[in-house]
């Protein structure tokens, strides 16, 4: 899935680590929107501050009923009720017992329910050396800033991974503090190699273990990249190694994902969708990058 052209961008250099580095501001602040997704994922209260999880604890609010199957647990009797009455008359008939209400496990209902539960939007960013390092990590940082202006009134977090030089960094772990990302990002600078393969290692690490902590927490992972690794951590070919890790959240159904291609049309090979495809997500060509235009991707994706 692609939109226009980016706008004109130099590639990478040839893997010269001794670039210039420069620390980074951070990009326009602005009031987001609230974040909506599907109901049949996550559904929302009228009043917005949280999101809600289809869950299989007996616990959170009971919405609606379906047929039971193998789970004999948490039984909605009203429901069940409901599916039993066409059929008692005809097994008042055929069945020879005093029960009032004669019943039959298939007409077993079971209730399904939904709980709060919050986001976690992980940014992975490339900060590897490149003429658009500067503005993709501005863009990122205003984007950022943005989010967690509005997630402390719900579960929401955010967190950032950036990969550069010969290994990636958590810069920004899972959070909703304002105040904790303000230090964090405040002087981050650019320049190096491009280890792609340890940003999505540290990041699918994040995922895991915030889904440990919260197993009904809604991962959302969006990659700031052009797709092209040239540093290894296992030894065996950088491209090849990335394709790997990528294949980790595709096997997790329940992580989304979003690759932002970086690389200008000029001198794309594609290595970007490929990484989105390895993913299981989607890949996104934005014309001009900056922290609105990336916040409008990321909820456009989220509210499906």
């Amino acid at each position: 899935m692609a939109e226009p052209d980016a706008a004109p961008q130099s590639s990478k250099s040839s893997g010269d680590d001794k670039g210039g580095r420069k620390p980074v501001q951070v990009g326009e602040i602005f009031e987001t929107k609230r974040i909506d997704t599907p109901l049949d994922k996550v559904t929302r209260e009228q009043t917005g501050k949280r999101s809600y999880s289809r869950t299989d604890r007996k616990r959170g609010r009971y919405i609606k009923a379906r047929p039971a199957g193998n789970k004999t647990d948490d039984i909605a009797f009203d429901a069940t009720l409901r599916a039993a009455a066409p059929f008692q008359r005809q097994r008042a008939e055929t069945e020879e017992n005093d029960m009032a209400l004669k019943l039959r496990m298939t007409d077993l209902q079971r209730k399904v329910r939904v709980r709060r539960t919050g986001n976690l939007i992980l940014f992975v960013v490339d900060a590897s050396w490149s003429m658009a390092a500067s503005e993709r990590m501005e863009a990122t940082k205003g984007a950022i800033f943005s989010l967690l202006i509005d997630a402390y009134q719900r579960r929401d977090q955010v967190g950032l991974v950036v990969f550069q030089r010969d290994k990636a960094r958590v810069v920004l772990p899972p959070t909703n503090s304002v105040d904790l990302a303000e230090k964090a990002l405040k002087n981050l600078p650019v320049g190096g190699k491009t280890p792609l393969s340890s940003g999505l290692f540290a990041a699918w690490q994040l995922v895991e273990a915030a889904q440990r902590r919260d197993p009904e927490i809604r991962p959302l992972v969006i990659i700031l990249t052009d797709g092209a690794g040239n540093v290894s951590m296992t030894g065996m070919p950088a491209q090849e190694e990335a394709t790997r890790m990528a294949d980790l959240f595709a096997q997790d159904k329940d992580v989304r994902s979003i690759v932002i291609n970086m690389e200008h049309a000029a001198f794309d090979r594609g290595l970007a969708h490929a990484l989105a495809d390895s993913m299981g997500g989607v890949c996104y060509n934005l014309p001009d990058l900056r922290a609105d235009t990336l916040l409008r991707t990321v909820k456009q994706q989220i509210g499906g």
